[in-house]
């Protein structure tokens, strides 16, 4: 009997231990934080399998995840419903995990912080990215979120004795201290990156926890170390700066437009020769043009911002001279700075030398604000989708590109002087399809790792042969053109084919090609570039050297303090006190016109009870407008629209025609 009783009192002391182990409440928000992750990157990843394995092969960047969540969950320790508090808490992270998962259905870039900058671009998300149905399901998940949280504050138990707020305060010190020391050398250490080339890969490799929290911690430039006149005005020694310590636009050098040609930048969305993937094979070369510019015009390798998506940061290298990777982690500054603030920019500096200034993209023209942000980067003209005629589209709905040629001809036609053109394409653009969606298509993978990758590379292949045959279309108009011309051609960035270091012959992800092409006869050089040194390298060659960042390039690129400095002068420039520019900017916000050609209204006509309206340059986004408010209006052509729906004969002559964007936003409207 007595060894029985000692047996029973043994079982029964280990229930006990074993009990208050699981009713400790560190070890519960342990517990909890590790399945909230789970939870969330399952939803994250649409499948619950590539989380598990996620968090088997990345074991220390999976602890720093859930130390992340439960330095939130923590804070339940403060309230008496305790239980309760914890799954609200939790609900933040699932509600985060939920959220992802329905944008990344829809976009490939995730759900992170800059989409709650504000109301006006949280509500422009939900109409650019979710049907009727995908809102109405929204609907439901919150109301059953709603009905939920009713249940578990009805159900789940209030703690009796009162909360110990000095040893719960303590506690949270604690675990908030212990999850920023991990993180901390989770990022030290390389388990967890702090540069995101491409979010969705940096969710990916990260995990959505730390990804999304970093998109809001870490924004802008950090300020330099012993930041001050000094430093900055002491980073140029070669006599680059005035004689009162400063640089003053204009005063760079005695050369005319009359002296220098044409510049074209053409941006290619997501455009790369695909036989630099390896594993693949292909019915025929994809890109035979392009590879026979690389052999006859300078060329190289371009190091650019981005992988798989964020064509806005490559064109802001491009335009701005300044390394996007400055910024925080998955940042645009189309996004951030330069909807507020002007900046030093290749438009404002050829500008000086009489140059006009163009912006061409063949997508949405508010799309990352650059029918704002283009202003502010000195630019005469935007021409967007907008304002284009005769836009063909592929199989997935973006414009082709060969609309562009008409579009860059009438921008060099369009002023009697020199052009600066920087043009953004997007045929390019993904996602890609893992079933066939071209039935014949002109170019066919003939080896491929599996069925699903076959398919995305065929359309893509073939998406990337139609841009070279518009890049030939293009050179041989310009050969033809009775000015001087240089055309700069890149890839914006890789495609989003889940591409791997190991997959790429350059051994690189962050690298694509380029080709400078003229037709007066410039020597040609091979040479690796970066997006932000590109604009510096081609105007050095052609003997200009305008503009203070220009310069710098020019004159310091490869010095040991070339890029600390180079970064100190961005954040001088943008977040700093322009000790550079002698306190103050310099530049001011074009009055920029949307579309090279201006669109007019000729005459108001009525037939009938229909109003008609005869004008110039009308496209399929032109749209009547009465005080402001769009109207019901038909295209009938570039130049008559009819009005569908009534309005009072007072009021009629005061229609003016706007250009309308898919998201309702009016871009231009007429006097």
């Amino acid at each position: 009997m007595g060894d029985q009783t000692i047996t029973k009192n043994t079982a029964a002391a280990e229930r006990s231990a074993i009990y208050r182990f699981f009713h400790n409440s560190i070890v519960i928000l342990a517990i909890v934080s590790v399945a909230d992750f789970f939870i969330v990157e399952s939803l994250s990843r649409h499948n619950p399998i590539q989380a598990l394995a996620f968090m088997a092969q990345h074991p220390l960047a999976s602890l720093c995840n859930c130390m992340l969540i439960m330095a939130v969950l923590s804070l339940s320790l403060l309230f008496r419903r305790r239980a309760f508090a914890t799954c609200m808490f939790s609900l933040i992270w699932i509600g985060l995990g939920i959220t992802n998962c329905i944008v990344l259905t829809n976009r490939m870039t995730p759900f992170n912080v800059k989409d709650l900058s504000n109301l006006e671009e949280a509500t422009q998300i939900l109409r650019n990215y979710f049907s009727v149905t995908n809102l109405i399901l929204i609907g439901a998940i919150i109301a059953i979120i709603a009905v939920l949280v009713i249940i578990l504050f009805r159900k789940l138990p209030k703690r009796q004795e009162k909360t110990r707020f000095r040893r719960s305060i303590i506690a949270i010190v604690v675990i908030i201290g212990l999850a920023f020391g991990v993180i901390q050398g989770g990022m030290a250490s390389g388990v967890l990156d702090t540069f995101f080339g491409n979010l969705a890969y940096a969710y990916r490799d990260n995990g959505t926890p730390y990804s999304f929290l970093i998109t809001w911690v870490k924004t802008g430039i950090d300020k330099p170390r012993k930041y001050s006149e000094e430093k900055i005005q002491g980073i140029f020694s070669r006599g680059e700066l005035g004689e009162d310590g400063i640089y003053t636009p204009g005063d760079d050098d005695d050369l005319t437009a009359d002296q220098t040609p044409n510049i074209i930048y053409l941006q290619l969305e997501s455009f790369i020769d695909p036989t630099m993937v390896k594993g693949f094979e292909y019915s025929q070369d994809p890109v035979p043009y392009f590879r026979q510019l690389m052999k006859e015009y300078s060329s190289g390798y371009i190091t650019v911002p981005a992988v798989g998506a964020g064509t806005a940061n490559v064109e802001f290298e491009a335009i701005t001279g300044i390394s996007a990777r400055f910024f925080g982690p998955g940042e645009y500054p189309h996004k951030s700075v330069l909807t507020e603030k002007t900046c030093e920019s290749a438009a404002y500096d050829m500008k000086q030398l009489g140059y006009t200034s163009h912006a061409i993209h063949n997508h949405r023209g508010a799309f990352y604000n650059r029918n704002t942000v283009f202003s502010n980067l000195g630019f005469d003209t935007f021409t967007c989708l907008e304002y284009m005629h005769d836009v063909a589209k592929t199989p997935k709905n973006w414009a082709k590109d060969q609309v562009l040629t008409e579009n860059i001809m009438d921008a060099l036609n369009s002023t009697e002087g020199k052009d600066y053109i920087y043009t953004i394409s997007v045929q390019g653009h993904g996602k890609y399809p893992t079933e066939q969606m071209i039935e014949d298509p002109l170019i066919e993978v003939t080896k491929a790792p599996n069925e699903e990758m076959k398919w995305a590379y065929e359309y893509y292949a073939n998406q990337v042969y139609e841009m070279d045959q518009f890049v030939k279309e293009l050179t041989d108009t310009l050969s033809h053109y009775d000015e001087d011309v240089v055309l700069v051609m890149w890839g914006d960035h890789l495609p989003a084919l889940s591409m791997t270091e190991d997959m790429m012959k350059s051994g690189d992800l962050y690298k694509t090609q380029y080709v400078i092409w003229d037709n007066f006869g410039m020597d040609r050089v091979e040479k690796d570039l970066s997006a932000y040194n590109i604009h510096a390298e081609l105007t050095n060659r052609l003997g200009i050297h305008t503009g203070m960042l220009t310069r710098y390039h020019q004159n310091y690129s490869g010095e040991k303090n070339y890029m600390k400095n180079f970064k100190a002068l961005a954040y001088d420039m943008l977040y700093g006190d322009r000790y550079i520019y002698g306190g103050k900017n310099p530049f001011k916000a074009t009055d920029m016109q949307m579309g090279v050609k201006e669109i007019k209204i000729d005459e108001i006509v009525q037939i009938g009870e229909r109003y008609y309206i005869k004008g110039q340059n009308f496209t399929e986004y032109s749209r009547i407008s009465l005080n402001g408010e769009v109207l019901k209006t038909v295209y009938l052509g570039p130049t008559i629209l009819a009005l569908n729906e009534e309005v009072d004969p007072s009021e009629a002559g005061n229609m003016k025609v706007s250009q309308v964007e898919k998201n309702k936003e009016i871009l231009s409207t007429t006097e």
